[in-house]
């Protein structure tokens, strides 16, 4: 899968928004910006957690007296987690997820984001720099040896891009018979051979010409991570996502390890929000302004190694 984490200083700025991480590693730290407005109207429905879930000596006592939530996480992952350079709103599906976890712990969506790379998110954690780190981070055993991941909260993987008003193809079997992109060297050329075996794929070293070779007919399809495929399509209109990946890549909200009464707390969060609607709303308001389709069913906390 393309890596999402980047590179940065352990800088922080207090917003009412959020970051997550996903894109190209970056040094730049974390950048100053307004109190937010946009949201609004997603989270006023947003849950808050009854007094009585907030244990005495807990970590979601200590966030609600200090007053805001600490997160790991970046600022410019496209329809994930990116300030958005006029009004210096965090934007994007995990910016939302972490308002809204903020909102229910503090009763309001009061966050402080600290840039985190790939490298340090396990020390921010250990060392209790944040409470949390939303950074499209991949849910793993090796990983769960460090750090405890509530969720899976969202799962990525691989999907298919074609060019805008495309017929024929919604799902990976349909690519049978076809000349397909993607890749070389990339995950994505064993799974269109497994599930597409009379698929004839044609690889180019980067992903811009293989946006490039789509643009020009050079096969009607482009296999990639979904997520990659999303920025790419934000930036250019005449390509479309169909469908939800078909491979699982799922990210969890990163804790402290061993802090079990949290990781039950964000856990019981989620099925909350999932059940009531507002995890598709949020979906539906930055990944689904590019992705075809209803929003995805969620996947089940718990359900993967790790989690």
């Amino acid at each position: 899968m393309v890596s999402l984490k980047r590179m940065a200083a352990v800088a922080a700025v207090s917003l009412v928004g959020l970051s997550a991480c996903a894109g190209t590693d970056s040094g730049s730290s974390a950048v100053p910006g307004a109190a937010t407005s946009g949201g609004n109207d997603l989270l006023a429905g947003a849950p808050v957690a009854a007094a009585t879930d907030i244990l005495p000596g807990s970590t979601m006592e200590k966030i609600k007296k200090r007053g805001e939530l600490i997160v790991g996480g970046s600022l410019d992952a496209p329809l994930l987690s990116q300030q958005n350079p006029v009004t210096g709103e965090i934007e994007g599906f995990d910016a939302d997820m972490g308002k809204a976890l903020a909102k229910y712990i503090i009763g309001e969506p009061k966050v402080k984001i600290v840039n985190a790379a790939s490298e340090t998110r396990e020390a921010l954690l250990s060392n209790g720099t944040v409470d949390v780190v939303l950074q499209t981070y991949t849910i793993t055993p090796e990983r769960a040896e460090q750090v405890a991941f509530a969720g899976p909260y969202y799962s990525s993987g691989l999907t298919i891009a074609v060019k805008k008003g495309a017929t024929g193809i919604t799902k990976p079997e349909d690519l049978n018979g076809k000349t397909v992109i993607a890749g070389a060297n990339t995950p994505a050329i064993p799974a269109i051979k497994k599930l597409a075996p009379q698929a004839e794929i044609v690889t180019f070293g980067s992903d811009p010409e293989c946006m490039q070779a789509l643009k020009q007919d050079r096969g009607v399809a482009y296999v990639q991570d979904e997520t990659l495929l999303i920025a790419n399509a934000q930036k250019d209109p005449s390509i479309q996502i169909i469908g939800s990946p078909f491979t699982s890549d799922p990210y969890g909200i990163g804790l402290k390890h061993g802090d079990e009464q949290f990781k039950k707390f964000v856990n019981d969060w989620l099925v909350k929000i999932q059940g009531d609607g507002l995890w598709q709303k949020t979906w539906k308001n930055s990944l689904g302004t590019v992705v075809q389709g209803e929003a995805p069913t969620p996947p089940q906390i718990g359900s993967v190694p790790g989690s």
